[in-house]
């Protein structure tokens, strides 16, 4: 088998094993319940991988951590996907007139659609 081969043969494993994750926990990666926590699906997706790669710092990789290793990258696609859906969530807030805002450390900057399109252009 060659490494193209390869490569479908273990997105095609990722792809079966998020298909069967997201049925089994009704797609709780980018629709959480909330229950317990208000983070964004992005924000939670980091912390899985964080959990997951401090099982593979303290195992090692090796039989025990090889499911470990398809589950970052099935998280790594999710929170792409959940990437994709915050920013068009801003996108369609900032279109119906709505306002977003960004957090950084202790600073928060809200923004409004009028101030993206002049932004955008250099106008101010």
């Amino acid at each position: 088998m060659n490494t193209k081969e390869k490569i479908k043969l273990k997105c095609q494993e990722i792809e079966d094993l998020l298909i069967q994750k997201n049925d089994a926990y009704g797609d709780s990666a980018l629709n959480p319940v909330g229950i317990f926590s208000s983070l964004k699906a992005s924000e939670a997706i980091r912390i899985r991988l964080d959990d997951k790669l401090k099982r593979i710092a303290n195992v090692g990789l090796n039989d025990e951590t090889e499911d470990t290793l398809l589950d970052c990258a099935g998280y790594m696609i999710l929170l792409m996907i959940a990437n994709d859906n915050e920013s068009n969530n801003i996108q369609e807030r900032l279109r119906q007139g709505g306002t977003t805002s960004h957090t950084v450390g202790d600073c928060t900057i809200s923004y409004t659609r009028r101030e993206v399109s002049e932004s955008d252009t250099g106008d101010s």
